[in-house]
């Protein structure tokens, strides 16, 4: 089932997308609720990000192609970093390129969305806290972040968390092709089943550090072949059975307009 929430008559709205149409949700996805007899053509709708997260809590080095190319190295413990929920955008939404920034680079991950509240849970159990997965990009500004060496900045400018456009239930995530696309060309394309710490681990672990809510999104990291986007280009995110994530890099002068 693929989860949505989207605008209709500037109302606020949950559905399951059917093809090009979607099925209303009555109730809360994090709670309980039920599928309506009301039917939406998709292209009458605004698609919205697919939840609504208090943190997005980011993994970086988790394949080890990507700690080559970077020179970077996590053996023990992957490197964990929070991007703040105003760096959300939704599917077709831009992302700002930032006035003095000169390197955006794109990043394409599995996304998890959690379902319930989740701290300190027991080994085996990630799966009770998961509502299901989604696509995501993890937009940097390269060069802030070797400047600073610590990550922060560079990946929290506002429209550096692209993410949907679906919540996928129902999908195992630790064998699904990942490919991330630049106005049609692969740029980066991998699999799940080479994260070097899976998603099961990475609940679980991040669970005994904070406290995961409704809605929160663990990012689980990039493959190789992360690169720059120049202003203009249409970048997609595309990872089996959950669909397609697209997005346009824009200047910062845009802003106004």
């Amino acid at each position: 089932m693929k989860l949505l929430r989207f605008i209709h008559n500037n109302k606020k709205l949950y559905g399951i997308a059917q093809h090009e149409n979607v099925r209303v949700i009555h109730g809360d996805i994090f709670g309980e609720y039920t599928a309506t007899d009301t039917i939406l053509k998709i292209e009458d709708i605004k698609i919205l990000p697919p939840c609504d997260p208090t943190k997005i809590v980011c993994v970086g080095l988790n394949y080890y192609e990507h700690q080559l190319e970077m020179n970077e190295f996590a053996d023990k413990f992957p490197i964990l970093f929070i991007k703040p929920n105003t760096a959300v955008i939704a599917h077709n939404e831009n992302i700002i390129n930032p006035k003095g920034v000169d390197r955006v680079d794109f990043e394409a991950e599995l996304a998890v969305v959690i379902k319930k509240r989740a701290k300190n849970i027991k080994k085996g159990t990630a799966k009770d806290y998961i509502l299901g997965y989604t696509c995501f990009n993890d937009v940097t500004a390269r060069e802030i972040q070797k400047q600073d060496g610590q990550w922060t900045r560079a990946k929290s400018f506002d429209t550096f968390a692209p993410v949907g456009p679906y919540i996928t239930t129902e999908v195992e995530p630790d064998n699904l092709d990942i490919q991330l696309l630049v106005n049609g060309q692969v740029r980066q394309h991998s699999n799940t089943n080479k994260l070097i710490w899976n998603v099961d681990f990475l609940v679980e672990q991040i669970s005994n550090i904070m406290t995961l809510l409704p809605g929160d999104i663990i990012a689980t990291g990039t493959p190789s072949g992360c690169g720059k986007m120049e202003d203009g280009d249409k970048v997609e995110v595309i990872i089996e059975k959950l669909g397609t994530l697209t997005n346009h890099l824009i200047g910062g002068e845009e802003r106004l307009k």
